[in-house]
């Protein structure tokens, strides 16, 4: 998640326009003020952008209105500022008493032309923490200027339009990614693609009310094409088809963004804490003989092939009097409800011999640790046998053949912990598991990656869905309808107005002849 949330950047405005004869004296229009150019009583701030501790190089920025004089004062730039975008090897000193503080690059970028469309500059320094210090004090002293706060150059890029909202909430994915698949997800998102889709919609919409709310108020005067609420029909249905299909996406982005929950579920001492051990190579989970060694939800970050997974070890789900166990498989079965993905760990030991009573002891088993609703879903759920070491080869080797022909089961692995057989297997199989949750984030449309995004788009298809229900018996609020999704779109892009439904109305009908 970004450091900030942009606040205070919607406020409802009334607009009043030419009423014709006949029409109601006025209807408000709610807008999301387009947030374009930097602001003008603007402060200069800085700070550290590169990772803290010590590194090779580090990253000091400033933006604002003072950069210029910071330059002067600190980069020795007396008489002219340096060539825009070029990195030019420099003294860095303090105004206040002249001290040279390390030798480093120094680049210029003059507004329009930065990262927050202010002017801005870059200082390049060494990474020992001694440096950043005194030339973080020494930009202190400059007057005008002040630390930046989290997240504020990203505030500014946005407020300055080099961003969206959706950009900048990629941008924040794409610095907090931890696994191949988040940043491609991230860095598609940032390049603006699903932003450009929900502007594209943003676009019809505004046409859309344009012609209805010139229908209401100049159909009078005859100055309105025939058939241009037929257009608008058109046009409503196909966008209101357009939401729901996108929302129908599973989750997976989101799911992407997140990680994907994997619980690791079963009965007691069927290696679920040495499965969870093997799984992140180190010992996460304590591993003893004894059963009900694990009481509360062990949980690890991992990356399976690409994919971020947060891994859970859980109690294991047994009747027990002890007060501390029944509340450890309370929370392991409020786990398994919760969970993307659950790994079912079985004893190989308390299979029956005979394979088509293990297959039946099996499907009693998932029904004992799955929620009722989740048994036929078997994309979500996979059956580990574990301590497979322990079974003879013959009796391994039916059982493997008999369970590849039983149906209704989900994806079974044989596996042992204590020796890494069937490990690597396993691995594949989860992994396909996970990358069908997650999708894969370079094909097909963007998909939704923020709750925001679904709950506003939800609002958008309820807005058009009123459009529709009122279309033949009330107007307005069929024109109300068109306005409220347009404000939900706005409110996921950061960018509606009321001036651009003006322009698209006196464009497309040439009022006013």
């Amino acid at each position: 998640m970004l450091p900030f949330i942009c606040r205070g950047i919607w406020r409802a405005t009334v607009h009043t326009r030419r009423i014709s004869r006949g029409t109601p004296p006025c209807r408000l229009l709610s807008t999301c003020d387009e947030a374009t150019g930097p602001l003008a009583d603007a402060e200069t701030i800085y700070a550290l952008s590169s990772g803290h501790g010590r590194c090779g190089v580090a990253v000091i920025r400033v933006s604002g209105p003072a950069s210029t004089t910071a330059l002067r004062h600190m980069a020795g730039f007396t008489r002219s500022l340096p060539p825009p975008r070029t990195a030019l090897l420099r003294s860095i000193t303090d105004p206040q008493v002249k001290e040279v503080l390390d030798r480093g690059l120094v680049l210029w970028f003059p507004a329009p032309h930065s990262f927050t469309g202010e002017d801005s500059v870059e200082f390049h320094v060494h990474g020992g923490p001694a440096v950043i210090t005194a030339v973080l004090q020494a930009l202190g002293s400059v007057p005008g200027m002040r630390p930046a706060e989290a997240g504020e150059f990203t505030r500014r890029a946005f407020q300055a339009g080099k961003l969206g909202l959706t950009e900048v909430e990629g941008l924040g994915d794409l610095i907090h990614a931890e696994t191949e698949a988040q940043r491609r997800q991230a860095l598609r998102q940032m390049s603006g693609e699903l932003g450009r889709l929900y502007q594209d919609w943003s676009h019809k919409l505004k046409r859309c009310l344009a012609h209805v709310e010139a229908f209401i108020d100049f159909s009078e005067d005859e100055l309105i094409e025939d058939g241009v609420l037929n257009q608008v029909d058109r046009s409503v249905c196909s966008l209101q088809a357009e939401m729901e299909q996108h929302l129908k996406d599973e989750r997976k982005g989101e799911r992407l963004r997140n990680g994907v929950q994997v619980v690791i579920a079963g009965a007691t001492n069927a290696g679920k804490s040495s499965l969870l051990n093997t799984l992140c190579q180190r010992p996460a989970a304590i591993v003893s003989p004894i059963a009900g060694t694990t009481r509360d939800v062990v949980e690890t970050a991992l990356d399976i092939g690409g994919f971020p997974v947060l891994l859970s070890d859980t109690a294991g789900i047994r009747d027990s009097p002890d007060v501390v166990e029944k509340e450890g498989v309370r929370r392991a079965r409020e786990k398994v409800e919760l969970a993307d993905l659950t790994l079912v760990v079985v004893d190989c030991a308390n299979l029956p011999t005979d394979a088509q009573q293990a297959v039946a002891f099996l499907q009693g088993h998932l029904g004992s640790v799955l929620p009722t609703q989740e048994q036929p879903q078997t994309d979500r759920c996979l059956l580990v046998l574990n301590k497979t070491d322990l079974l003879p080869e013959d009796q391994r080797q039916k059982l493997n053949g008999e369970l590849k022909q039983v149906s209704g089961l989900p994806p079974v692995c044989l596996i042992s912990c204590c020796t890494n057989e069937g490990l690597q297997d396993f691995l594949t199989v989860l992994h396909n598991s996970v990358k069908t949750l997650c999708g894969d984030p370079l094909s097909g449309a963007p998909t939704l990656t923020q709750a925001r995004h679904r709950a506003h788009l939800q609002q958008c298809v309820a807005a058009l869905a009123q459009y529709q229900w009122y279309r033949e018996t009330d107007l307005a609020l069929a024109a109300e309808g068109v306005r409220l999704a347009l404000t939900s779109l706005g409110r996921i892009t950061g960018r509606v107005g009321a001036e651009e439904i003006l322009d698209i109305i006196f464009k497309d009908f040439c009022i006013g002849k």
